[in-house]
Order: structure tokens, then C-alpha cells, then sequence
């Protein structure tokens, strides 16, 4: 009896191993797939309504608020870009914790009820720096980015096969959230290399992305540059664009799902410009319709986040370079803090129309805000008390990746040989710079305004420093194979070349080595330097640092790098989460280019609409 029950379970165990083989989708795994011109998730008919948000742009103690925020609006998908620069910080080096575990990120989003587009490059755009590649590539001073040159594919290759990794596991038919994994972005607006597409795209596939959707998007003029024959095609477009884009869509594919991978629900930022804001209600209307028509939508962005630290690009426009502000607020429906705008509820309650029968949750609870009174920064280490027996000697300016720096600031010094009058320029100047003669500040020289000259009038044996700004590297067009920062060429003065350079790089990764011993800060504008200070909380909350008279440069509290501030604005404050805060003593620190106020306070709203002056 025992022998006949054995072979019994043993014959249910070998045909379960058999039919296992010939479906090797796991328990409780979806499918997920096309059927004639609709979307389908385990055979029935599925509408992707979606919203983009960017983990490395949230605080992960917010991840979850926002992905309630995001079912609450009635979306079901979440879409994210992955920062192949946020994750390989140096060549080899990967970093998939905290902030930047996006592994947990897509796993949240699952135990929230919501699918997820994946969108991994290796470009990404998003106005996020150099488009997400990462700034060591520039090492090589004849890679070409977003090319088969080997120099590029290479480390673009292994870095899928290590994201894959991680987020390969968490496609839908292996029982994550993962629906579709997008090839590259937008290539059509950039090029029509269909090699280098199927480079990429046989890179995802080598990277096990398998089992999900994979597809392309771009403009509705750039579709046949961008995309690849067997591959699902998505249009992107802006507020009162889609009676327009989707039909070149349903020409170029007919008969196939659309789908909207990115409308433009709002706008960004740049420094010196006017703060965009626009119709939420065209754009409900506009929805609304895309929704009744069958078609699936993305909302670029649902919420934009911040770009922290010196992750924040640049624009190229007609030649112009616009380099973008630290928020990336894009007046989406969720702020840059995680309020809920008017777009929210507009939003909502369209999709409530489209979604009958599905009951939405409620939005979680307002985060506290707390106000922050002034304080002063009580001490000061300014550039020139550097110690420069640490810079590297080199007879022409180079840019700052060959000197293994990817962000932030870069000096260069040299003393002249003889006494000179005229031009002193700045070839390929990337971004931003303030010249001094013997430390006190003679000319300033900003890309924004084609400037890469100014007059100077010079002594045998003075000193000049260029100080230069990484201001954000271009992340969209051709422009961007063109992105190394500093200066990278000749310097002459009155025609005549300077040599001799000595070179110190201010990376701004690391503040632990910096010396603040016995130094006050002075009444005087004293140039470059770091400032810092502390302030008490007895209760945390989000806040909004008051940069105003602080100049030009960038913030760290409690070890966080919160971003870049300039008083040309519009953005006049920035944004501090409160899990970067502590009860108790909170340690800040700022470095300016010569602000003129020791104080700063943090306010209830941000300032983000108030043009300034240099």
C-alpha cells in the first residue's frame, strides 16, 4: 500500500515537473502581452495608466507616501528611469543601496498594487546630468557616446548585465511588478543608427529581460529613426499635442496599442528663466480623452522629485546652453515636496471616470512641515587656505574627468611669467567661471551668455585662478558627446598662450577632511569658501532652506548633499526632507562663490517663481 501511495506521488510529482518545463512561469507570476490593437494582462484587456517618478529624486523614507499617493490618484503603473550615473559612481563600482536600491524601490511599488514601467537606458534624458551617463566615460577623449564605438558599448553592456541583476527577477511573468522595459529614449530625436538600437536592445535581452514588454518611444516625427521593426513603438508628446502624435503613431504601426509613454503633464526649469507652470485643466480634458479612446498613458511627471547634489543637466536649445535648477517640481501633480496640487484632484477625478467599480484610497496624510528660524554659520574655510601641494601640474588645462573628478568644481592657477594686457580666454569653457588675480575676483565668464573672455590687466609674477563650475552637463541632442567640464584647451592673454597650470579638483563628494579650525566667518566677501554651522530642532519636518544672499553654490545637511543654489533664480530655496533632519543638533555646511549673508533660516513654501541678478 505504502509502495503504490510512493509511486502515486511520485507520478504526480513528474508530471508537475513536466508541465513546469513546458511553462516555466512561476506561481502567482502575470502575463502580460498584445492582442490586435489593445494591451492584455492575463488574457482581458488592460489600460496602463500610469505616472513617472523617480526613486533617486524621493527620499526613500518617502517612496511608499508617494506610491499611496500614486493609487490614490487612481493610476495603476508606476514608470522609472534608472541613472546608470547614480549607480556606477566610478568605473566597476555599483552602488544599489539606500537612495538607490531600486530593487526595493519596484518591489514597493508591487506591495502598493502597482505594475511598473521600466526604463533603463542607458540614456535617460530627464534633465538629470549628461543623461545619466556617467561622467568617467569622458575619460577617454575619443569615446562617443550613444554609438556602437566600442569604447562606449563596452561599459554600457556590462552595466545592463549588472542592472539585470538586480531587476531581471522582478519582471511580471517571473512574479514582479515589471510589465515593459523600455529600449534607450527617444534615439530618434538624436540619431538613426538602427545597429546601435539593436545593440542596446540585444544588451536588455542579454541582461535577462525577457519577460516583459520591451519597446521604444519617441516624438511622432522621429518614430522611424528611433525604433526597431519587432519592437513595440510608444509616441511621447506635450498638452494638446495628442490628436496630432497618436495618429502618426497608428500610421507608422496601425493596428497596434498605443500607448503615450510620456505626456508632458508640466515643465522644467532654468536657472535665469521664468518657473513654468501650466493648464490642469486642458490637460484633464486631454486625458480624459486618451482614456476614452482605449489608449494607455504615462504622466511625465506624477511626481518630479528633486535632483539632489550636482545631478541636475543642462539644455541645448538653438545653440543656447540652459542649464536646469536643483528642483525637478515640473509642476506635476505631486510636488517636489509631496503635496497634492490641483492637478491631483483634477487628474483623479478623471481617471475615476475610466476606472468604474475601482474604488480609489485615500491620499495619506499631509507631511509636517516645520518652519526653521534663523541661525548663523559661525565658521569658514575659504578656498585660498587650501593646501595646493596636492594639485597636479600640467602644462595646458585639462578637462576635469581626466583628472578622475565627475561633479562639482575644478581650480586652475598659474603665474605669470610677464606683465600682460588684454583678453584672457577660455576655450570650450563647460560651465561657469570666476577669474581672480592674486585672490581678489577680476571677471566672470558663464556659458548661459556665450561669455569665454574677459579683459584683464596683469603684473610678472601675479597669480590667476580660474575657478570653474560643472553647471550641469547638456543631457539632450548631439551636444552632449561634447560635455567634459572645466577647461579643456589653451588659455591665452593677449593672444599670448599660458602654461604651467596647476590644477586642484573640488569634487565635493567628501567634507570630512575639511578644516574649519579658529576661522570666523569675515564681514568682507572673502571669494570661494565653505561655511558651516548648526541649528537645534526640537520636532522634524520637510523645509525649505532660505538661499537668498548666499550667491552661487551648493548645500549639505546632516552629510546630504540637498543641491545647487544661484540667486539668478527662479529658484530661490530648496528643499530639505525631513528624514535628512534630526531632533536635536543638525550640522550644515555651504559652499558659495562670495555670498554676502552668514544667516540663513528655512521657510513653509518653497520660493520658486523670483528671478534675481548675478
Amino acid at each position: 500500500m505504502n509502495s503504490r501511495i510512493l509511486s502515486l506521488v511520485g507520478a504526480i510529482f513528474l508530471f508537475w515537473c513536466l508541465a513546469s518545463a513546458q511553462d516555466s512561469t512561476p506561481l502567482g507570476a502575470h502575463k502580460f502581452g498584445i492582442e490586435g490593437d489593445h494591451f492584455v494582462l492575463d488574457g482581458k484587456p488592460f489600460q496602463i495608466i500610469s505616472g513617472e517618478m523617480h526613486y533617486a529624486r524621493i527620499p526613500r523614507e518617502y517612496w511608499r507616501d508617494r506610491l499611496k499617493k500614486a493609487r490614490a490618484m487612481g493610476l495603476n503603473t508606476i514608470s522609472t528611469y534608472v541613472f546608470w550615473n547614480a549607480h556606477e559612481p566610478k568605473p566597476g563600482v555599483y552602488n544599489f543601496t539606500g537612495l538607490l536600491d531600486v530593487g526595493a524601490f519596484i518591489r514597493m511599488a508591487q506591495e502598493e498594487g502597482l505594475y511598473v514601467i521600466l526604463r533603463p537606458g542607458p540614456y535617460s534624458c530627464a534633465e538629470w546630468d549628461l543623461g545619466g551617463f556617467p561622467a568617467w566615460l569622458f575619460a577617454d577623449p575619443n569615446i562617443v557616446l550613444r554609438s556602437t564605438d566600442e569604447k562606449f558599448m563596452g561599459p554600457a553592456e556590462r552595466w545592463l548585465k549588472r542592472l539585470g541583476q538586480e531587476l531581471a527577477p522582478l519582471q511580471l511573468a517571473r512574479g514582479g511588478p515589471i510589465l515593459a522595459v523600455q529600449v534607450e529614449n527617444e534615439y530618434g530625436s538624436f540619431g538613426s543608427d538602427k545597429a546601435y538600437m539593436t545593440r542596446i536592445y540585444d544588451a536588455l535581452q542579454n541582461a535577462g529581460f525577457t519577460d516583459s514588454l520591451l519597446f521604444t518611444a519617441d516624438g511622432g516625427d522621429e518614430l522611424a529613426a528611433g525604433t526597431l521593426p519587432d519592437v513595440h513603438a510608444a509616441v511621447n508628446f506635450g498638452p494638446g499635442e495628442a490628436k496630432k502624435e497618436i495618429p502618426k503613431l497608428q500610421k507608422f504601426r496601425p493596428g497596434r496599442p498605443v500607448l503615450n509613454a510620456e505626456y508632458w503633464d508640466g515643465w522644467f526649469d532654468h536657472w535665469g528663466e521664468r518657473h513654468h507652470t501650466t493648464d490642469a485643466n486642458q490637460q484633464a480634458q486631454e486625458i480624459d480623452w486618451m482614456l476614452s479612446q482605449g489608449y494607455s498613458v504615462n504622466l511625465y511627471m506624477f511626481h518630479g522629485g528633486t535632483s539632489f547634489g550636482f545631478m541636475s543637466g543642462a539644455n541645448w536649445d538653438n545653440k543656447n546652453y540652459e542649464p536646469d535648477v536643483t528642483s525637478y517640481d515640473y509642476d506635476s501633480p505631486v510636488s517636489e515636496s509631496g503635496a497634492l496640487t490641483k492637478k491631483f484632484y483634477a487628474f483623479r477625478e478623471v481617471v475615476a471616470k475610466h476606472r468604474p467599480g475601482v474604488a480609489f484610497p485615500d491620499p495619506p496624510a499631509p507631511l509636517p512641515v516645520i518652519e526653521i528660524p534663523a541661525f548663523t554659520l559661525d565658521r569658514m574655510a575659504p578656498v585660498w587656505n587650501f593646501d595646493f601641494s596636492k594639485a597636479s601640474t600640467v602644462d595646458q588645462p585639462r578637462n576635469m574627468e581626466t583628472f578622475g573628478q565627475s561633479y562639482g568644481y575644478i581650480l586652475y592657477r598659474t603665474t605669470l611669467k610677464t606683465a600682460a594686457e588684454g583678453d584672457l580666454v577660455l576655450p570650450a569653457l563647460r560651465s561657469y567661471a570666476r577669474v581672480y588675480l592674486n585672490w581678489k575676483l577680476v571677471g566672470v565668464a558663464d556659458r548661459r551668455k556665450k561669455q569665454d573672455r574677459i579683459k584683464l590687466q596683469a603684473n610678472a609674477n601675479d597669480e590667476i585662478d580660474i575657478l570653474v563650475e560643472g553647471t550641469g552637463r547638456i543631457n539632450f541632442s548631439g551636444e552632449l558627446r561634447n560635455e567634459r567640464q572645466g577647461i579643456n584647451g589653451p588659455v591665452t592673454l593677449a593672444g599670448h598662450e599660458l602654461t604651467g597650470w596647476q590644477v586642484y579638483p573640488l569634487p565635493m563628494d567628501d567634507l570630512s577632511n575639511l578644516d574649519f579650525s579658529g576661522m570666523e566667518p569675515s564681514k568682507e566677501t572673502v571669494g570661494p569658501a565653505f561655511y558651516q554651522g548648526h541649528f537645534n530642532l526640537q520636532d522634524v519636518g520637510d523645509t525649505f532652506l532660505d538661499t537668498r544672499g548666499w550667491g552661487k553654490g551648493a548645500v549639505w545637511i546632516n552629510g546630504h548633499p540637498v543641491g545647487r543654489f544661484w540667486n539668478v533664480g527662479p529658484q530661490q530655496t530648496l528643499y530639505v526632507p525631513a528624514p535628512w533632519l534630526k531632533r536635536g543638533t543638525n550640522e550644515i555646511a555651504i559652499f558659495t562663490l562670495g555670498g554676502k549673508s552668514p544667516r540663513l533660516r528655512g521657510l513653509r513654501e518653497p520660493v520658486l517663481e523670483e528671478l534675481g541678478s548675478e
